[in-house]
């Protein structure tokens, strides 16, 4: 009965933090942005809340958590355009809506499709909610009794399902969230101080790289680059034809799979990791089994729709259940939404347990949050249907250098160092190059944000456990191997025992083919070169440092034994096994535009900020991007361009930011915003 009490007292303290103006107008702001980002295919929430992290620093904690829950609740609804509109996945939680959508869509049925959509969303997304609500009131004594070996055993369950579910490939998934360990541990060590894979000739690397640049290189840059080597519009059928209230009765004729779907979405987000890259294929696959005649699927079969839009929506209140009372990230936006909550008022909000017992009205804030931003997001999603319809039928060329433009300031935003926009560029090349073979992005997000709290967790039980140990073994064996540790592990192995055979279904980046051995190799190649560097580095360290090394070596050693593993495989298998595939196949027989032709253009606006800086280099690049690749009139490419720099200087104006410098500005004194 207490705990009741406690939580209907921390519910009523919620509402009287967000039923506010300044709150709604938030949330209203973050839907909107939400909006926004979703109808772009590939950027998602990740690239979002990426963009979103500069500009939250300091804000008042439910105003910030207002920003970012409206962003994310609505993401999982508006990606439904790119899906039903495009025939592309919004996102990686809206590849199952393609295969019936986008037919209806051909039909003169847009319509029909999206409410039916929208109002499953809706559905799912209160659904999750009311779930998160539930399971905090339950879980709340449970969690307060974990400990070191406890959360350490957890992160090693949410690491081995975003691996092992990561693809067809399991060891590839388990690498790429490896790797993502590693890189985060580039910097200075957390308990000596000593380097890992740095200089003190390079100062900018010694505190490592920052959350916003790697999860804007990883996502952002290689969707954008897709979608500029393609060309054309992002959809050629900007029409919606009639069938709104169609798709609202649709949804309730069908609401008991809507229901069931809402569950499994929700017990799929909960599972660290996992969340959108497989959920709508699991609900889907419930619709047809669940379904006498099946004849329809894939041809305009309206439940296709239904299924996993109200799993992938769910997920979202599900996700929120490890990242809130765990901070293990249940998906890579939660990756994201960890880092963001460090940054928010002075730093008070942080994941774990303190959620449940000194934020736990904030958490409760976040339930009112994603409830409400469902709500919001599917009205706005409804009333502006038709002119996001037309929106993308706007050439992506034309869209994407003031994407870019955007990308580019918030990754100079989180260190005001031009070397940021350097990183960003590499991380980016990375993010290509994985994308291209068919690695887990998100496996590799969520290594990297998991990196510190798992090393943590390691030292802490470790120097515990010894003080245990030196009193009594007994004592030693108990904090080790307590009973919630026992039951985490035993989870854990089914858990990968199913996920293995689980995952030949799941495909991080959709349907690639083979090709050559070679690409694939070469890359692997280069994947060995830097562990093993990386290695050496390490293996440098002094004795009296152990601890800063002991960690990033095992995962190092675990990584260069996998990929040599990968290679072996390689060398053994033909062309056509699924560990040689390759996007880039695909993009030569649509006839795309050459990788690095596009990228190209990129290089160019990063070498202009250093010889002259970001805003001078921005208007050159603008100009000639739409004279030369839009192919734009001089008058119209000159008047976009200048509308490109005039909100970018708007933007550092109102934000009091400054903007990168080049060569220019260290030899001139040169007025704002020049300098």
């Amino acid at each position: 009965m207490d705990l009741l009490y406690t939580a209907i007292e921390a519910l009523i303290s919620a509402s009287q933090l967000i039923f506010h103006q300044e709150v709604f107008l938030f949330l209203a702001l973050g839907v909107t942005l939400g909006l926004s980002v979703g109808i772009f295919p590939g950027l998602g929430g990740i690239a979002g809340l990426s963009l979103m992290l500069p500009f939250i620093f300091g804000l008042d904690p439910i105003i910030g958590l207002a920003l970012m829950v409206g962003l994310i609740a609505v993401v999982p609804t508006s990606d439904t355009f790119a899906s039903v509109l495009m025939g592309i996945p919004g996102s990686s939680s809206s590849q199952a809506t393609v295969l019936d959508g986008f037919p209806l869509s051909k039909e003169g049925h847009a319509a029909r499709a999206l409410s039916a959509a929208f109002a499953s969303s809706l559905f799912g997304g209160l659904v999750g909610a009311l779930f998160l609500t539930v399971f905090i009131l339950v879980a709340r004594p449970v969690v307060l009794e974990f400990q070191s070996p406890e959360l350490l055993m957890v992160s090693v369950f949410g690491l081995s399902m975003v691996g092992i579910l990561a693809g067809k490939i399991p060891l590839k998934g388990v690498a790429a969230a490896g790797l993502g360990i590693m890189v985060a541990s580039i910097g200075e060590g957390p308990f000596n101080g000593e380097l890992r894979l740095v200089s003190y000739d390079v100062p900018y690397l010694l505190d490592g790289f920052k959350l916003v640049i790697v999860g804007l290189g990883i996502f952002a840059i290689p969707e954008i680059v897709a979608l500029l080597r393609q060309g054309g519009s992002i959809s050629n059928n900007p029409s919606l034809g009639s069938g709104w209230l169609t798709g609202v009765k649709d949804w309730w004729a069908h609401r008991w799979l809507s229901i069931r779907c809402s569950i499994i979405g929700v017990l799929v987000g909960v599972i660290p990791g996992l969340g959108g890259s497989v959920v709508d294929w699991i609900a889907y696959g419930h619709a047809i089994q669940t379904t006498r005649d099946k004849s329809n699927f894939g041809k305009g079969e309206i439940r296709g729709v239904i299924a996993p839009e109200s799993a992938n929506n769910a997920k979202e209140g599900g996700g929120l259940v490890p990242t809130l009372l765990f901070g293990i990230p249940g998906s890579g936006s939660m990756a994201i939404f960890i880092g963001a909550l460090a940054l928010l008022g002075s730093g008070e909000l942080e994941v774990g347990q303190s959620m449940l017992t000194d934020n736990l009205d904030y958490t409760y804030s976040i339930v009112w949050l994603l409830a409400l931003a469902n709500v919001l997001g599917t009205v706005l999603c409804i009333i502006l249907a038709p002119q996001i319809a037309r929106l993308t039928s706007i050439p992506f060329v034309l869209v994407a250098p003031f994407v870019f433009m955007i990308i580019t300031f918030a990754a100079f935003q989180s260190g005001q160092d031009v070397l940021d926009l350097v990183v960003l560029f590499c991380i980016g090349i990375l993010g290509i190059l994985m994308k291209r073979f068919d690695w887990s992005r998100p496996a590799f997000l969520i290594g990297f944000v998991l990196a510190n709290p798992v090393e943590n967790f390691s030292n802490n039980a470790y120097q515990i456990a010894n003080i245990r140990f030196d009193n009594s073994f007994g004592q030693g064996l108990d904090y080790l191997f307590g009973p919630i540790v026992i039951v985490i592990a035993i989870i854990t192995v089914i858990s990968i025992v199913v996920g293995i055979r689980q995952a030949k279904f799941i495909q991080p980046e959709g349907q690639l083919e083979t090709g050559t051995k070679r690409a694939p190799f070469l890359f692997i190649l280069g994947l060995i070169g830097f562990t093993t560097l990386f290695l050496l580095d390490i293996g440098s360290i002094p004795d009296y440092a152990w601890t800063d090394a002991v960690f990033p070596f095992v995962i190092g050693c675990t990584v260069l034994v996998i990929l040599l593993l990968l290679m072996t495989q390689m060398m053994l298998r033909p062309e056509t096994d699924a560990l040689f595939v390759d996007g880039e196949i695909q993009s030569s027989q649509a006839n795309e535009r050459p990788l690095w032709a596009t990228i190209g253009w990129f290089i160019a606006l990063l070498i202009g900020t250093s010889l002259v800086g970001f805003i001078i280099s921005l208007a050159i690049f603008l100009l000639c991007f739409f004279l030369f690749r839009a192919e734009l009139k001089w008058p119209r490419a000159l008047f976009m361009s200048v509308c490109g720099v005039c909100f970018m200087i708007f933007m550092g104006w109102i934000l009091n930011r400054e903007f990168p410098g080049g060569l220019l500005q260290f030899y001139t004194s040169l007025p704002w915003p020049l300098r």
